[in-house]
């Protein structure tokens, strides 16, 4: 007996209800929670001819798929004619294959952003075409079909993360920030100056993708002093909020990132596991760039290089700063302590921080359908003075923020920031060596050997802390990256052959580039008598060095 393709779906809706498994119907197709994901973070689409994963890319037959979750496959067998039909129905059907996506701009300009309607359970498409908005279950595109995501994905139905329900109308840019602000300021007790920036950041995560660089937020602090209530404040309000602070391991991380492209939200981020940590890092030193994918390879036996996008805004909590001097470069950071609550602070979230939060995204995704593409870098908000890096992560927050104040107080936070980095560093083996160098630079000797850089370096040293000279040549040439050459006196560093790389390592490390008055004030060694005599109690001027 002949089975069409309705009666063949019914069966495998029978199959599921009998046997507990949940699905959702979507564009014609049922939908299941993947069983072949290890971390069942996509959904499964079922059609009569098999099935596919849109997140682990699994393709598999019906019979594989009912074997994976262990049911009977007997009842829904169809006959041979029949899955011929099925396998035409796929080759017609391939050039509308459809695919699930939380956001997209279209060819025609059209900007679709997925919402979530938990008072229905259901996700739909807010369609943005430069005026109105219309709401629509898919996107049937020439060659595409587009799919929100199911509301039966456990990544919604638990809040991991978090959509708008629709576009609402929120006043002025203004008015937005304010009530940004506003909001924060009522369950956060946070210094004035990061609460502002936060309602800015906020802001900012719902255009994050019109920009090739970004900065993260950073709550510092110990157990107790507010970190996870300043990350659930401020995350909630943000661009498709991520909350994966429970992820025991980073491979979620991964895929929840490159295939929703919201907002990062890492509670908690100190992982104690080397390996996860090397992994965190990863994501934390490539996210903050468009262009630069983590790739990693998976599969039993294949090993099949799969690559991940994870450019995205990102807040996290930490109780240390990380090694990484480069990663603390690209974090605006609130120092938190423990001490007394404002008195107007809730202990508890109440039951009203959820439709609050929800009113407030539904604001912002019609404050992005109206700015996307019209917010540009600023290059007049460059400051020379700072790090290249740190201006190339600022700049994108400084291209949204319209006060002038914020502006002021921003480029004041980020410079002392700049400078504290740079008293870190001086305070380094590397500075100090580099140190020594100058010290001998100033003391007359254009070409040290490494010997006398060692010798200087050592000066005044237990013999514990003390360096041989193999170790400081390495860090001058491997950290450093100043070129050596060998003479017949040993391996010596020239000041003419290493100047253009000597001017940035001293700004980099804060050498003061005042005068040296005496020799008595560098611990230079192996001066010869007379050569002492002729700069002790003279001024050195090292102006002509650089």
């Amino acid at each position: 007996m002949k089975m069409n393709i309705q009666n063949y779906l019914s069966k495998i809706k029978e199959v599921f209800q009998k046997n507990n498994i949940a699905f959702n119907e979507s564009g014609g197709d049922l939908v299941i929670q993947c069983p072949f994901c290890k971390y069942e973070l996509a959904t499964l689409s079922i059609k009569e001819s098999g099935c596919e994963c849109f997140n682990c890319a699994k393709q598999a037959g019906i019979d594989e798929l009912f074997g994976k979750l262990g049911l009977d496959i007997k009842s829904i067998k169809i006959n041979e004619e029949q899955k011929e039909k099925s396998k035409k129905n796929v080759q017609i059907k391939s050039e509308g294959k459809s695919r699930f996506v939380a956001s997209e701009i279209l060819p025609d300009g059209r900007i679709i952003e997925m919402v979530y309607k938990p008072e229905y359970r259901i996700t739909q498409f807010a369609v943005f075409n430069g005026g109105e908005i219309e709401y629509l279950d898919k996107i049937e595109l020439p060659h595409e079909i587009f799919l929100p995501y199911p509301a039966t994905n456990h990544l919604i139905s638990k809040k991991v993360i978090k959509f708008p329900s629709e576009a609402e109308e929120y006043g002025d840019d203004k008015a937005l920030v304010q009530n940004i602000q506003k909001f924060i300021h009522r369950y956060l007790d946070i210094s004035p100056f990061f609460e502002k920036i936060a309602a800015y950041y906020v802001v900012f995560t719902w255009i994050y993708d019109q920009f090739n660089e970004l900065a993260y937020l950073r709550a510092l602090g110990d157990y107790g002093s507010g970190k996870s209530r300043l990350l659930q404040v401020v995350g909630s309000l943000c661009y498709k909020p991520m909350f994966v602070g429970g992820a025991t391991t980073t491979s979620p991380i991964f895929r929840i990132i490159d295939g929703f492209k919201g907002t990062l939200i890492l509670d908690e981020a100190d992982y104690r596991f080397s390996d996860t940590t090397v992994e965190i890092i990863k994501i934390l030193n490539s996210g903050y760039q468009k262009g630069s994918p983590i790739l990693r390879s998976e599969g039993k036996g294949t090993y099949e290089v799969k690559s991940y996008d994870v450019f995205c805004p990102k807040i996290i909590g930490t109780r240390k700063h990380f090694y990484d001097s480069a990663l603390e470069s690209r974090f605006l950071i609130e120092e938190m302590e423990k001490k007394e609550l404002r008195e107007d602070i809730p202990i508890n979230l109440p039951d009203s921080f959820e439709e609050e939060t929800k009113n407030l995204r539904n604001q912002l995704l019609m404050w992005r359908f109206r700015n996307i593409g019209k917010t540009k870098l600023k290059p007049e908000d460059i400051d020379r003075t700072l790090e290249p890096r740190l201006n190339q992560i600022i700049m994108p927050l400084l291209s949204i923020i319209n006060d002038p104040q914020a502006k002021i107080e921003l480029k004041e936070f980020v410079k002392e920031y700049n400078d504290q980095l740079i008293t870190d560093r001086g305070m380094s083996l590397e500075s100090e060596i580099l140190e020594a160098l100058f010290n001998c630079f100033y003391a007359g000797y254009s070409e040290p050997t490494i010997k006398q850089i060692s010798d200087t370096y050592n000066a005044g040293l237990d013999q514990k802390e003390k360096l041989n000279p193999r170790k400081i040549g390495g860090i001058l040439n491997k950290q450093l990256k100043l070129k050596s050459r060998r003479t017949r006196d040993g391996y010596i560093i020239s000041e003419s052959e290493n100047k253009a790389r000597l001017l940035p390592l001293k700004r980099k490390f804060g050498i003061l580039e005042e005068k040296v008055v005496s020799v008595n004030n560098v611990n230079v060694v192996n001066v010869p008598e007379e050569q002492k005599e002729e700069i002790i109690g003279k001024e050195i001027d090292t102006s002509n060095l650089f």
